[in-house]
């Protein structure tokens, strides 16, 4: 059963002795200690200690059921007994994965029929890379190989996700990009639009892509990728006129467009996928996270039926895949996590109800004096802190602000999250009215205590 009896700085030495966390600076962490984490139900979590925290960001943007859902816990423990684990290689297959494929095919876009399995979304989008450029190459045309991203996008961190990325301080450890990989601006309103108006700004940034397409040379360039609203860039909300400008630019110069729904999909934006949201047509849908609603490690490239078509008729073998492709267990509980977000209505719920209202309780924190803008849509939802509103001036150094706020809010039993001066809310779906009310009550004490903290 493991061991069960550990005192809160017992969990931390060992934690310090023996585990080397992702995105940590290890050393400021050995001065503080970890928080331990032992219990969750819904929206809320329990540290060691027995404080409840209000999960305000689903984990990492993933718990869209809420925690403790025990028919889950059920279903893996039945996968478990009858078929715990078998490969997808070598021509074989097992009901879990086929019945959540069918599935797929059912709550994605139309046109959209058929999965590609991976164990997270850093490796759906190493799929998308290596999926385009050999889609290009079995249509004769194999010198289109780049894949054009965003700055301050984020796409995971495997190699190519990494590269894909749009992060500096990111691509300035192990050697990144990898070639064929480039970025153009980011459709970042309130940041960069300037003297703009939020139309004109979004359309000049999408011609950007064509900018870089003429540049290159569309003979080169395989794909263009983007989150449709980017989650840990800082939950950017594209201006109305962004996606459209982007589809039809992809479209006239026969590049893929990949809407990465990693973080979008199932229901974060109040429909089923982001694509949905701003009626996006793809070529290819990485997905994860919500999936299994974190349940589980997995992921999955959907495929739009033109480029499988393609695959399969033109291809021969497609030297990709993982161990744990289309894991049986992982897939079981991923169909019965989407069985519970359609059955359940959350989505709907999201949509209908529950997301307006946030969005509308959320607004209201725009007049915060620490408050330059707030914005969001769906269960998504970000604060630009700034020392000037007028000048839109953040406090020096960039980050200190959204530090001093994020441990603000969980000294007061709130997860919010950090990016540089933005902080970003992404809450599990299933929250009432009651528990957003109290998310924002909690939001407007932690910009209070930050508030207090940065003048003095």
């Amino acid at each position: 059963m493991g061991l069960v009896n550990h005192t809160t700085a017992t969990w931390q030495l060992l934690d310090t002795k023996h585990f080397l966390h992702p995105f940590t600076d290890h050393k400021a962490l050995h001065a503080t200690g970890s928080r331990i984490i032992e219990s969750a139900e819904g929206i809320y979590l329990w540290d060691s200690d027995g404080n409840r925290i209000l999960d305000g960001m689903a984990g990492l943007w993933c718990v869209n059921v809420g925690y403790g859902r025990t028919e889950l816990a059920e279903v893996a423990r039945e996968q478990m007994e009858k078929l715990p684990y078998y490969n997808t290689f070598f021509q074989t297959a097992h009901p879990p994965v086929i019945e959540l494929s069918e599935l797929l095919a059912d709550v994605t876009p139309d046109g959209f029929n058929r999965a590609f399995f991976t164990n997270s979304g850093s490796e759906s989008i190493d799929t998308v890379v290596r999926m385009a450029r050999h889609y290009w190459s079995l249509l004769g045309q194999p010198t289109k190989q780049i894949i054009i991203s965003r700055t301050n996008a984020y796409h995971g961190s495997t190699m190519a996700g990494a590269s894909l990325c749009g992060m500096p301080h990111i691509h300035s450890q192990g050697g990144l990009p990898i070639p064929g990989i480039t970025h153009i601006g980011q459709p970042y309103w309130y940041r960069e639009g300037g003297n703009q108006s939020p139309e004109d700004f979004g359309r000049a940034v999408a011609q950007q892509l064509e900018q870089k397409i003429q540049e290159l040379g569309e003979h080169q360039v395989a794909a263009f990728i983007a989150e449709p609203i980017q989650g840990a860039g800082g939950v950017i909300i594209p201006p109305t006129t962004y996606w459209p400008e982007i589809t039809d630019i992809c479209r006239r110069h026969q590049i893929l467009l990949v809407a990465d729904e990693v973080i979008c999909g199932f229901g974060r934006t109040g429909q089923w996928f982001g694509a949905d949201t701003y009626k996006i047509l793809p070529d290819l849908m990485p997905i994860a996270k919500g999936l299994s609603s974190g349940y589980l490690p997995i992921g999955a490239v959907m495929i739009a039926d033109h480029i499988a078509n393609v695959l399969i008729e033109e291809g021969g073998e497609f030297f990709h895949g993982m161990t744990y492709s289309g894991h049986p267990v992982a897939c079981a509980v991923s169909s019965a996590n989407i069985r519970i977000l359609r059955d359940e209505n959350i989505i709907q719920q999201v949509g209908n109800d529950t997301g307006p209202y946030l969005q509308k309780k959320w607004q209201k924190l725009a007049d915060h004096p620490l408050v330059g803008e707030a914005r969001g849509l769906g269960f998504l939802g970000a604060l630009e802190l700034v020392e000037s509103k007028s000048k839109r001036k953040t406090y020096d150094p960039l980050g200190h602000a959204g530090a001093v706020c994020r441990d603000a809010a969980l000294s007061n039993g709130l997860i919010m999250r950090a990016v540089g001066d933005t902080m970003i809310i992404s809450p599990p779906l299933v929250m009432t009215r009651e528990q957003i009310d109290e998310l924002v009550v909690l939001a407007e004490q932690s910009l209070d205590d930050a508030l207090t903290s940065l003048r003095n």
